[in-house]
């Protein structure tokens, strides 16, 4: 071989010798782990006095806070995830809590705290604000929630476990590293030892990521880890060892036949006899007496000891109505206040006792969204007191639809006695079509729903003793729409004057009436024996605890023995 051909042979295996260093230098590079380790200070960047928060494997949008050395979490988070009884009055600055049996009041930056108006303390401050926001300590929440959490520094975080139910773990199966992203390039988190236990993030929809998977410590750190690293994967319950206080009712072992009387004044509770008189079979009656007669939780009465003597004579409970329809009282400033509330709380019990009540019906109608926390934490400081003194409690609500979902049936039908649903109002004054008061579509639909957030046991289904006569008319070419409710007896004498003829409607399990007078067009759907007897079947067949009826002298004798059929 030629001198020429040894240098070209030469050069082509130094070449070749480069391109294989280089290719090693890359494959080198490619596979060999990155040693950069990136502080979990840096990793989670967390604010001073900012406490990041771990819910079992997701990150809490917003930080707690650390201050004394005790954990705080923002009440509105509190409130949604961990117990709802917990209640923030912005206007006084006080923080509630009701047991079954208690009602519990905090002021901003105290120690103490109430039970039952007895005093008692712990080591921190058990609420504080800053600005508008509002944190409870974790400690007290944890006192009375089914949560626990744990608090590690370095950074600030805090683990949380609420939701019980199975997760999804593995084990370190032998040593590995954690790091940020699913790559052996990216930094690391953490050193893994064998054995450690790994919660997955997002089990259901996480998938493998270059042969990594999302996981978690104990200690709330996320990353990335080898999945060749873990043991095969498993399922194990999270479950707590919190014991829930029970609500207790105070129920009655036969079928509510309950019926409203309205007293306008004082001296209409001396005729309650005499409309008792052709009646059978009833068991409670709520007299219109209490009305909040201010916005400082004042309350007006019209209550009669001689009334309650007389039915308890007949053998019939009296449970008092409590309303809010003075035209200038504004609910909301009411019960939106602590002191407020818990006055008209005590005045409703103290008159409860004074007048030797067997229960309170609580009709608060034409509430607002806005009024609706208020109204509950109102609900509950009364459930408080009425069960401790042995007062049945009751609460009328309108049949449940979307526009007044609230009222929160399903926190009534956990905290008081009875959830009352007034099955009518169809149709009412301000409706714009004609039509039935109560169909029995209407009570069958009240029935179902009111099923699927109260138990039937505390379900008392209201229905009509009255029907509206409707006047369609054109009036200058306009269209006119009027109405006026009317008694069974009297819509039977409207029939009877106009020689009407009633022809029953299955749609509506009623009949209907319509004539023609004086360029008008009247349009009725009676409630007479027949269509309380469609109604009282579908509450007999829902098996519900009873039958309210508004109201007493409206009806005519022979609907009690219909009624008496389905309650006796």
């Amino acid at each position: 071989m030629d001198k020429h051909a040894k240098l070209a042979a030469v050069g082509s295996i130094i070449v070749l010798v480069v391109i294989v260093i280089a290719v090693s230098a890359i494959l080198i590079e490619r596979f060999t782990p990155s040693k950069e380790v990136m502080p979990l200070e840096e990793y989670y960047q967390v604010e001073e006095g900012d406490v990041l928060v771990m819910l079992h494997d997701q990150y809490y949008e917003e930080p707690a806070k650390l201050i004394d050395g005790q954990v705080y979490f923002r009440y509105e988070m509190v409130e949604e995830l961990f117990n709802h009884r917990f209640y923030w009055d912005g206007n006084e600055n006080v923080l509630s809590y009701t047991t079954p049996t208690e009602i519990i009041r905090v002021g901003v930056g105290s120690q103490e705290y109430t039970v039952n108006m007895n005093q008692s303390s712990v080591s921190y401050e058990i609420v504080r604000t800053q600005g508008d926001a509002v944190y409870l300590a974790a400690e007290f929440v944890k006192q009375y929630s089914d949560m626990d959490y744990q608090f590690y520094e370095d950074p600030d975080r805090v683990t949380v476990q609420y939701d019980w139910k199975d997760y999804l773990y593995a084990d370190v199966r032998r040593a590995t590293q954690m790091r940020t992203e699913p790559s052996i390039k990216s930094p690391i988190l953490r050193e893994m030892e064998t054995g450690e236990k790994l919660l997955y993030v997002d089990a259901a929809t996480e998938q493998e990521q270059n042969g990594f998977v999302k996981v978690m410590t104990s200690d709330g750190i996320i990353g990335y880890v080898q999945t060749r690293a873990l043991t095969d994967s498993y399922y194990e319950t999270l479950e707590s060892d919190f014991e829930a206080p029970v609500y207790t009712s105070i129920q009655r072992d036969y079928t509510i036949n309950l019926v409203w009387h309205q007293v306008t004044n004082e001296s209409a509770n001396d005729h309650v006899m005499s409309l008792l008189e052709n009646t059978t079979g009833i068991t409670a009656i709520s007299p219109t007496w209490f009305r909040i007669a201010s916005e400082d939780g004042t309350l007006s009465s019209l209550a009669s000891e001689t009334y309650v003597a007389r039915m308890r004579e007949e053998g019939i409970e009296v449970w008092a109505l409590v309303d809010n329809f003075h035209p200038d009282v504004d609910t909301h400033e009411v019960l939106s206040y602590t002191s407020r509330r818990e006055r008209l709380v005590n005045e409703i019990i103290a008159a409860a006792i004074r007048y030797a009540l067997n229960g309170i019906n609580i009709d608060f109608e034409s509430l607002d969204v806005e009024t609706g926390p208020h109204y509950i934490q109102f609900l509950r400081e009364l459930s408080v007191r009425c069960r401790t003194n042995g007062i049945v409690l009751s609460v009328d609500n309108y049949v449940p639809t979307s526009y007044n979902a609230f009222y929160d049936r399903e926190e009534q039908g956990e905290i008081v006695d009875y959830v009352i649903i007034m099955g009518y109002d169809e149709h009412h004054s301000g409706s714009d079509t004609a039509g039935s008061v109560a169909s029995i579509g209407y009570t069958r639909e009240a029935l179902e729903a009111t099923l699927e957030e109260v138990p039937a046991q505390k379900i008392i289904m209201g229905i009509p003793f009255y029907t509206r006569l409707w006047r369609e008319a054109t009036i200058d070419g306009t269209a006119s729409l009027s109405s006026e409710a009317l008694s069974m007896a009297a819509a039977e004498s409207v029939i009877a004057q106009y020689g009407a003829e009633p022809v029953w409607d299955e749609e509506t399990g009623q009949y209907y009436i319509e004539y023609e007078r004086d360029g008008a067009v009247y349009k009725m759907w009676q409630e007479e024996e027949r269509s309380i007897e469609e109604k009282m079947r579908a509450i007999s067949e829902a098996q519900v605890a009873g039958v309210a009826a508004w109201r007493l002298g409206y009806e005519t004798p022979e609907i009690w023995n219909v009624i008496l059929r389905y309650v006796n």
